[in-house]
């Protein structure tokens, strides 16, 4: 049975800002739990020190790599908590963000919580997610 999925949406303010209250998911085989994604390098390194859309563009393109290692990619997101240590910077920047969802077709839950650092101090933003398949 392939994955199918249910919007749950009591209000509709969080469909315009591109994310879903929750998601109902049934069918589904495989769940994969994504650990956090920055903007790091094949290597290991942290880019684009002081650049938030650039290491939001890069966190994603992680996020992606994980998940098409596992046969998976944004279409099969349907969590995604975003930590950023500059909320207002992050809002700036988030249409990067709601862009890829958005051309995947996704509107994942999502938690943006700002924190006083990363484990990388000079890193911005790091997404964690959940994808079904």
């Amino acid at each position: 049975m392939p994955m199918q999925r249910s919007a749950v949406n009591p209000w509709t303010w969080s469909v315009e800002l591109g994310y879903n209250q929750g998601e109902i998911v049934t069918g589904h085989t495989r769940t994969l739990y994504c650990a956090g994604q920055t903007a790091m390098s094949d290597d290991g390194k942290p880019q684009h020190a002081g650049d938030m859309a650039a290491q939001l563009a890069l966190s994603l393109d992680n996020l992606e790599a994980v998940l098409g290692e596992a046969d998976m990619s944004l279409t099969n997101l349907v969590r995604l908590n975003v930590y950023t240590t500059d909320v207002d910077q992050l809002f700036a920047h988030y249409g990067v963000l709601a862009a890829r969802l958005g051309a995947a077709g996704v509107a994942p839950t999502t938690t943006m919580l700002g924190v006083t650092r990363l484990a990388i101090p000079t890193l911005m933003v790091e997404l964690e997610g959940t994808a079904v398949a």
